[in-house]
């Protein structure tokens, strides 16, 4: 399969360093490390991935796994292109997983219905644009909710997929292809020869590198005020969120729900996650009771059918936010061997796949899908 993807661009040129180094480093181990390490393994690249944590344990797996970013046609025109890459990516590369993994990342296109539109024209448009699939949603959807719809819409093949098993079966497929993963190892420098950066140090040794990207979440702009403390930093700020797990049964809920500012998914096993919270807290990631009961209160008044089973799991992450949401995918102006795929606030899995093809596409020096423009580093990086 590998050889099969292989392009016509070859990692050749990264051989002038020790041979055991490998081509591509990644530092963090999030969903966007996972997705572009495994891109560059189809280009034929060595790939190795250095998490401070264990892989995907923050952001990646604390999400809901929406594949469509909340109300589209509000956000960054930015966003839209990649979200609609990789709604194109998505059925191939869940399928592949699963192929190669057996571990089933459980891509569902159960379909989102959005109860509240007063844009309700700029939605229409937006999916028009984007060839999303459409209508408008009768009474038969609200029999069971309870809410008062607004010109609601439903998209009948928005997906979702199941965040930990997404990134359990990513972590075996990058095992099974060889990717080198070295959890629990906090950078804490670089080692640099004047405009490259040869190594960086780790709380597990000093490691080399040839291209080096970081894709650490809401954690990057800490790290480039590590490595660069004379120069601004990404700006990229952890943005809380906090969900809840309710012990539903099959069939309780048959689609993702999104009214308000707040939604519902329901997964294949029947259980429904209720979110989100979205707040400025630093890096804390503990949970409220504050935040517990309004999300209590959303998820029962909304699906009254929910009194019927317990909370069985309340958790935090820690999101990337930027300004409009954007994340950064690009060079470094300066180190010709850095380079960042970061900041995709609440939109990681649904920008994944098409920002990792991004990445792999700006290194390589190939043609991109998507424009890269919209996502580069300000001047002064």
């Amino acid at each position: 399969m590998q050889g099969e993807q292989i392009l016509p661009y070859s990692f050749k040129f990264l051989t002038t360093f020790m041979t055991t180094t490998p081509d591509i480093t990644l530092i963090g181990g999030g969903i966007i490390g996972l997705l572009t390490a495994r891109e560059f393994i189809k280009a034929g690249a060595t790939v190795a991935i250095i998490e401070k944590n264990l892989l995907g344990q923050e952001s990646s797996w604390a999400g809901g796994g929406i594949l469509l970013p909340l109300y589209p046609w509000r956000q960054a025109d930015a966003i839209t292109r990649l979200v609609l890459q990789s709604l194109k990516l998505y059925p191939t590369l869940a399928a592949e997983l699963l192929a190669e993994t057996q571990l089933d990342p459980e891509w569902t296109p159960c379909g989102m219905l959005i109860v509240k539109n007063p844009d309700h024209a700029a939605a229409v448009n937006w999916c028009k644009a984007g060839n999303i699939a459409y209508q408008s949603a009768g009474d038969d959807f609200f029999k069971a909710l309870n809410t008062k719809p607004e010109q609601p819409l439903w998209l009948p093949e928005i997906a979702q997929a199941r965040n930990p098993r997404l990134v359990k079966s990513l972590r075996q497929d990058l095992l099974n292809k060889g990717v080198t993963l070295i959890e629990q190892c906090e950078t804490t420098g670089i080692i640099r020869d004047k405009n490259r950066i040869t190594a960086i140090d780790s709380t597990s040794g000093t490691i080399a590198v040839n291209q080096l990207i970081v894709a650490a979440g809401a954690w990057t702009g800490n790290l480039f005020g590590q490595f660069f403390p004379d120069s601004e930093a990404p700006k990229i700020a952890p943005v809380k969120g906090q969900m809840l797990l309710f012990e539903a049964r099959p069939e309780t809920l048959k689609h993702m729900v999104l009214d308000g500012d707040q939604y519902l998914i329901p997964r294949r096993d029947g259980k429904i996650l209720a979110g989100s919270t979205v707040e400025l807290a630093e890096f804390n990631k503990s949970t409220t009771t504050e935040a517990k009961d309004r999300l209590h209160e959303f998820a029962i008044n909304l699906l009254p059918s929910l009194n019927d089973f317990p909370v069985i799991k309340h958790w935090a992450g820690l999101r990337p936010g930027t300004e409009q949401g954007i994340p950064y995918i690009d060079k470094h102006a300066e180190i010709s061997n850095l380079f960042i795929n970061a900041g995709h606030f609440r939109n990681g899995l649904a920008m994944g796949p098409a920002s990792a093809q991004l990445m792999v596409d700006l290194v390589l020096q190939r043609p991109t899908a998507v424009a890269p423009e919209p996502y580069q580093l300000p001047a002064d990086h």
